[in-house]
């Protein structure tokens, strides 16, 4: 019988970090599912899950938790196994002027309409024509059912005036797991 694990890990950036973690999954037998890794500000940060089967399970963690040697930060989590959020899946772009809590301010709306972000990437860089940073912020959430992406986007767009932010909600294929 297998068992989903999901690893967050946290190192200095280097090659072959992802080979040292892959090799100690392979090695246990373990499947790599699927992963989101990206290089941050000369970290290298992400999350994978992994299927292995219940009795190599330890065996597994505690190999993954000696990479730590090696300047690996690794942490294990059996996989909640809890149901997905019900609802439409819908695209979130968000882009404006570099301040800070904007993400603060669009994650608390969503919250309060019961939106759950299933992703979320934002970058900071050069605005083309001013010079000034601009935000750009793409999530892909999931709207209960109860709500119309139009509500999520009208009240996105009661705080977009305020931080200076076009907003842009569009619709999203269903991805399965």
């Amino acid at each position: 019988m297998k068992k989903e694990l999901v690893l967050t890990v946290v190192a200095d950036d280097r090659p072959g970090l992802v080979g040292e973690i892959s090799k100690v999954v392979a090695d246990h037998k373990a499947n790599w599912i699927d992963s989101s890794l990206s290089r941050l500000g000369g970290q290298f940060a992400g999350i994978v899950r992994v299927h292995v089967e219940k009795t190599q399970a330890a065996d597994l963690s505690a190999a993954l938790t000696k990479l730590e040697s090696v300047g690996l930060t690794i942490g294990i989590h059996e996989h909640n196994t809890g149901d997905a959020p019900a609802g439409a899946h819908a695209l979130l772009h968000i882009l404006g002027q570099d301040q800070p809590g904007m993400i603060s301010r669009v994650s608390s709306v969503l919250a309060d309409l019961h939106v759950s972000i299933e992703t979320l990437e934002s970058l900071v860089e050069p605005g083309s024509m001013s010079g000034g940073l601009m935000f750009r912020a793409n999530a892909r959430i999931i709207i209960p059912t109860h709500l119309s992406p139009a509500e999520v986007s009208d009240a996105l767009e009661g705080i977009a005036a305020d931080l200076m932010i076009d907003v842009e909600l569009n619709e999203a294929a269903v991805e399965e797991d």
